[in-house]
């Protein structure tokens, strides 16, 4: 195989952050042990909730389907290890706006037995495109890269698209963040091989493995894997390490240089982009058939002792996996779940991880920036926003809750990446501030959807009610018509069987 490419693209703006990964790459990622209890939220994806299919008091088993639904968006839960189910309640979780959420809490009985397995692995050359799809909407399995958007519902959309190119997201550009990095050191063969897997699914002969050009072991390992396997359908490409270059749009222009349109998807302009997490999880489930039961997730921040990347089964408490990173240091003042541009705060160690949590932070408190300042104009924010916006535009509109002005202005393609806010001189949140405005514009969006509903419903009623009279008008002038027509005679029976039956015979 040949070397890696190195691709600049064409990306627009950007900021190249202290990485603050090393200290936990140095050692191999760890299994954490079984925990003493397991907490599954059934919602743990875009998309509608799965329903628990499991009562208080039921034993499970590792790989059990507890949580399903039928919904075109949607993903299965399953159980991460076997125990009984002792409650199915609201528990805090990572959510923005810091509200609980049905949980399935099982009690873990330390067996860790599995559901009955096939006993050879699937061979999925054999499958038809729509029989693996079939099997991959089975594994629970969802974009492991933050955006947690059903990966089966993913790829059907894409096949109703005219897709060539297939990217594995191998770019973990936030800081601190390294569990993609150690994943592609030590399972490059499971990534690899759920690259194959896809295409057979996406029925295309082209997939891009795209890793920054700082993770030199990662790249490494990728291509000795690739020169084994000798599949000249995949590409192994380094991008230059600027944040936010793990974007799916941002990570399009840099490898085939096609723009995203805007509102639109990587498959508009003939890509799919999948998270090397994801893409292992595929291998899993359709070779090994373990759905997506664990994930690497990194610990670290000098909050704790001894940062390290961690595989943790989903629904293992925050706490314990902070635990296995030797615990906290008297400097942890703050818990981030994510990295330190996008990730959520959050007040408890209570909370489960989750398929999307790739990282744990602690930290020491971030000094606060101090008060807002008047805009001056100096277009900072604009020369780095990575979706070409105007950031400073955009707060004057959303400081006037100017709806169609931050419309025209592309709010809608803001990605929170966070850039205008780290070189804004005068320490405007803007970034807070677009997420404020787009949930407005949201608010307004769904008022105007229920308004136009209520207005359906008042036209069809107003319709059926018209109809209704026209009809008796018309009966009743029928009956005129005939009465006419026989008589006086059959107008007085006809006015004798209208007389109500209890009034008195005069």
């Amino acid at each position: 195989m040949s070397a890696p490419t190195y691709d600049l693209g064409t990306l627009h703006g950007g900021l190249r952050l202290p990485a603050r990964k090393s200290v936990s790459t140095r050692q191999p990622i760890v299994a954490m042990p079984v925990p003493a209890q397991l907490v599954l939220p059934i919602t743990q994806h875009v998309g509608d909730p799965a329903e628990p299919i499991v009562g208080i008091g039921e034993r499970v088993l590792k790989g059990q389907l507890i949580a399903d639904t039928n919904s075109a968006l949607g993903a299965p839960v399953h159980a991460s290890s076997s125990g009984k189910v002792i409650a199915i309640e609201p528990w805090p979780v990572v959510r923005r706006f810091g509200e609980n959420a049905p949980c399935i809490v099982v009690e873990c009985d330390g067996r860790d037995e599995s559901v009955q397995r096939a006993d050879t692995a699937a061979d999925f050359t054999t499958l038809a495109a729509e029989d693996l799809l079939g099997k991959i909407l089975h594994g629970g399995i969802v974009g492991l890269g933050g955006a947690v958007f059903p990966t089966a519902q993913k790829l059907m959309q894409a096949r109703t698209c005219e897709i060539d190119h297939l990217i594995l997201n191998g770019v973990e550009c936030e800081s601190y963040i390294s569990c993609d990095d150690l994943l592609m050191r030590e399972h490059a063969e499971e990534i690899i091989s759920g690259a194959q897997i896809l295409m057979h699914a996406l029925q295309i002969d082209r997939c891009f493995i795209a890793v920054e050009s700082d993770k030199p072991e990662a790249v490494g390992k990728l291509a000795e894997v690739l020169g084994k396997i000798n599949d000249d359908r995949i590409i192994l490409k380094k991008v230059p390490t600027i944040y936010p270059s793990g974007g799916e749009d941002q990570l399009v222009q840099l490898v085939t240089n096609r723009e995203v349109p805007s509102a639109g998807l990587p498959s508009d302009v003939g890509c799919l982009v999948q998270n090397v997490g994801t893409t292992a999880a595929i291998h899993d489930w359709v070779i090994n058939n373990e759905p997506l039961i664990s994930r690497v997730t990194t610990v670290t921040g000098d909050g704790v002792a001894s940062p390290v990347n961690v595989r943790a089964r989903i629904g293992t408490p925050i706490g314990e996996i902070i635990e296995m990173a030797g615990g906290y240091t008297d400097r942890a003042e703050q818990l981030i779940i994510g990295g330190p541009m996008t990730g959520k705060s959050i007040t408890t160690d209570r909370v489960p991880l989750v398929k999307s949590t790739n990282c744990v932070l602690v930290s020491s408190k971030t000094p606060s920036p101090g008060p807002a300042l008047p805009c001056i104009r100096c277009g900072d924010c604009a020369s780095v926003c990575p979706v070409q916006l105007l950031p400073q535009q955009l707060f004057w509109y959303a400081c006037a809750d100017d709806e169609a002005k931050l419309r025209d202005f592309g709010l809608i393609d803001c990605i929170e990446c966070g850039c205008c806010d780290l070189v804004c001189p005068s320490r405007i949140p803007l970034t807070a501030d677009f997420r404020v405005a787009k949930g407005r514009i949201r608010e307004l969006a769904d008022e105007k959807a229920r308004a136009a509903r209520a207005r359906q419903r008042f036209e069809a009623r107003n319709d059926r009610l018209e109809r209704e009279q026209a009809r008796r008008e018309s009966e009743l002038a029928q009956q005129k018509a005939a009465a006419k027509k026989a008589g006086p005679t059959a107008i007085a029976e006809i006015l004798k069987r209208r007389k109500p039956k209890n009034e008195d015979d005069e």
